[in-house]
């Protein structure tokens, strides 16, 4: 998207793109005529048209029912969630400096348009009304859901309160607002602001293709011809895997795990405490003792003591295969010749060598057969066969950047289901990570809305026409967003509130973790990892130690995960005055649970942004983990019954969990697919940390 212009003259409201109809394929946004300039009239509108349609609701004479109430809500807003679509997905994947100036106000507006409507005491009493009253009312399952999950939605929001503590919640959220954009905005700007630039003598031990992307994201910072390594967890992770610099190793394993805590501009510590503070005050509003305990109520787990039993399960197993690897890691360094201890930078460099050594593998000899292309064939052909559907690339529909490649996507009888938009290369103007997110949510309140469903992803881009290489971890990366991606384009649900993913946190990763096993399938791979350059299939040799190798350094992934998941439950469990220094608060709490010094946090409280930028995963970092528990055991239906594709299988799949949305309880949701509630163990038998002895 073009920068804004100096001094914009204010757009003519009628000729404001996001005020008009879309006369585009399948009515998208029409991002090549869409400028920041457009956002806040945008904004101005949609918040004036919500706030009608709700005092609309409110002001009607007639006694509440479902359609005069419930149905009614779900039906407002239409333009707000409409600009906000689009203005998200730009801070996100493709913001400029006029984008991230708009969205500082446009996140205190929305706390303040959404505040009073959340707390309408006039609008929560007609919803109270019908919840008391649901057993009466004659409503579809899915109608029932829905009123549960609204009186839930707004009770939590504080409806109920009296009004100064309605009052003081408002400015909480308002405060809160700021803040998570303001830690988002310092991370990102960290992120741009750090590159090392690789001289020749600076390339030792980088393959070709690393090199070559290293060329690539120097071309796309305006450094053509140089080769430089990015703060993208694509750039750092695979410099950290291969680089024989070990003083490069340090720096750029430094420069990483110190985003956002650097004591500059971009420094994220104050911003932490703040949050802290804030969201335990709202928590206690709300009449709850922790943030944690507000947070879970409404959640699977329910409690931080079921959350910490399963994370402190699978700590001590997963510590112990850590640490042991450690010590084998030590002895390579002895046997190189090496007198130094093994530091954290060194871990992914030895842990390869130890790969090697264990299993003749490593993700070097991998990557050639893994190209982009070929893997997002791949999933596509999982999803084909599993479900039905296809997939049909479009060049006719406008996107936010050049690389957003889209694709239409049919149901099996050839109508149209969703459109698909992939962005999936790094760039400075992308926040890092990967993630799946909507332009517009699947319903047939209104007609048979079709979903405009996005993947975005940080590969690194191949230099000179060569293609995009990836490591298995991006080539998991990406069927588990595609996973998400299916969760929204399979919603077959009528009320938009119920849509894809909007399910319970630790309940939302079920449908992208379990399609990762797709991912290494012998026979996905062996169809589609092919050779770069020659088309080769991928050498069955090469394969069976692929396979054999998957379950190496487990114990270094589970570490990093859980170690974050049990700061993230104590930052929002213990008092907030207890995290006044974040530092030595993070600290303490890696010594309480034995961290090992050579491994750090997958993210530190500075760059942990899933908990930090907004508030959805807060105290909820742990839901990966309690999903996997449910995608190990539920990817052994399609085991058991000997087939990966199973029909049967895989319509109760579609059924139970992919199209359901959220108009199932997850816990219901899942024993309908399984036929029984998931089995522990499941999780440490994929991860390979399962006791022997009570394996067999």
């Amino acid at each position: 998207m073009p920068e804004t212009r100096q001094n914009p003259a204010p757009p003519d409201t009628a000729a404001n793109p996001l005020l008009k109809a879309w006369v585009t394929p399948f009515g998208t946004p029409p991002f090549d005529e869409i400028r920041p300039e457009h956002f806040l009239p945008g904004f101005e509108q949609a918040f004036a048209d919500h706030t009608a349609e709700i005092a609309a609701i409110t002001h009607d004479p007639a006694a509440p029912d479902f359609a005069n109430t419930i149905t009614a809500l779900e039906r407002s807003g239409k333009l707000l969630t409409k600009v906000s679509a689009v203005f998200y997905d730009l801070v996100s994947a493709h913001s400029n400096p006029a984008i991230l100036e708009i969205d500082k106000e446009v996140s205190l507006r929305m706390a303040r348009h959404w505040n009073p409507i959340m707390m309408d005491a006039v609008l929560f009493g007609r919803i109270a009304l019908l919840h008391e009253n649901r057993a009466s009312l004659n409503l579809t399952a899915e109608q029932l859901r829905l009123l549960e999950r609204t009186y839930t939605r707004f009770h939590r929001a504080g409806a109920g309160l009296s009004e100064d503590a309605k009052k003081r919640l408002a400015e909480i959220n308002e405060h809160l607002a700021q803040l998570g954009t303001s830690f988002s905005h310092h991370l990102l700007g960290d992120e741009q602001d750090w590159f090392l630039e690789l001289g020749e003598d600076d390339r030792q031990g980088l393959p070709d293709s690393f090199v070559a992307a290293a060329k690539a994201a120097a071309e796309d910072r305006g450094m053509a011809g140089k080769a430089i390594v990015t703060l993208s967890r694509s750039s750092v992770e695979p410099f950290l895997k291969s680089s024989a610099r070990r003083d490069l190793r340090e720096k750029v394993y430094k420069a990483f795990i110190a985003r956002g805590g650097n004591g500059n501009a971009n420094d994220n510590n104050e911003t932490i405490v703040e949050i802290l503070k804030l969201r335990e005050e709202s928590a206690r509003l709300l009449g709850y003792p922790t943030f944690a305990a507000y947070r879970l109520e409404d959640s699977m787990a329910k409690t931080p003591e079921a959350v910490r039993s399963l994370l402190e399960r699978v700590w001590k197993p997963a510590r112990e295969r850590a640490l042991a690897d450690r010590d084998e890691m030590q002895a390579l360094i002895a046997e190189e010749g090496g007198n130094f201890q093994l530091a954290a930078w060194d871990w992914r460099y030895y842990a390869e060598k130890l790969r090697l050594k264990r299993a003749n593998f490593d993700d070097a000899a991998i990557k050639p057969y893994l190209t982009l292309d070929s893997m997002i064939a791949a999933a596509f052909d999982c999803a084909t066969r599993l479900f039905g559907i296809t997939f049909t690339e479009r060049t006719d529909i406008p996107a936010w950047h050049p690389d957003v490649r889209v694709w239409e996507v049919k149901d099996a009888e050839g109508r149209h289901k969703a459109l698909f938009y992939g962005d999936y290369f790094a760039r400075p103007s992308k926040r890092s990570g990967a993630w799946m997110t909507s332009l517009r949510d699947q319903q047939k309140l209104d007609g048979d809305v079709a979903p405009l469903i996005i993947n975005v992803c940080n590969f690194a881009k191949g230099a000179d026409g060569e293609p995009s290489l990836l490591s298995p971890d991006d080539a998991r990366t990406l069927f588990h967003e595609f996973g998400h991606a299916l969760h929204g384009m399979l919603s077959n649900v009528t009320y938009p509130s119920l849509s894809g993913t909007s399910v319970f946190t630790d309940f939302v990763e079920l449908p992208s973790q379990l399609y990762e096993h797709w991912q290494e399938q012998p026979q996905v791979l062996q169809q589609f990892a092919r050779h770069y350059q020659s088309g080769e299939p991928l050498p069955d040799d090469l394969l069976q130690r692929f396979l054999a190798a998957r379950k190496f350094n487990q114990g270094f992934a589970t570490v990093e995960f859980v170690s974050s998941a049990l700061i993230d439950l104590e930052f929002h469990t213990q008092p907030a005055s207890n995290s006044r220094d974040v530092r030595a608060f993070e600290k303490a709490e890696l010594e309480k649970i034995g961290m090992p010094e050579e491994i750090a946090l997958r993210h530190r409280p500075t760059q942990f942004g899933h908990i930090f930028s907004g508030d959805h995963y807060a105290a909820g970092y742990y839901s990966y983990m309690w999903s996997e528990v449910m995608d190990a055991d539920a990817f052994g239906a399609f085991e058991e019954a000997g087939n990966i594709f199973d029909p049967a299988v895989a319509r109760r799949l579609h059924d139970d969990i992919y199209s359901s949305g959220g108009s199932l309880d997850p816990e219901a949701a899942y024993i309908a697919f399984r036929g029984r509630p998931p089995e522990p163990d499941a999780l440490l038998r994929r991860r390979g940390l399962l006791d022997p002895a009570k394996a067999a």
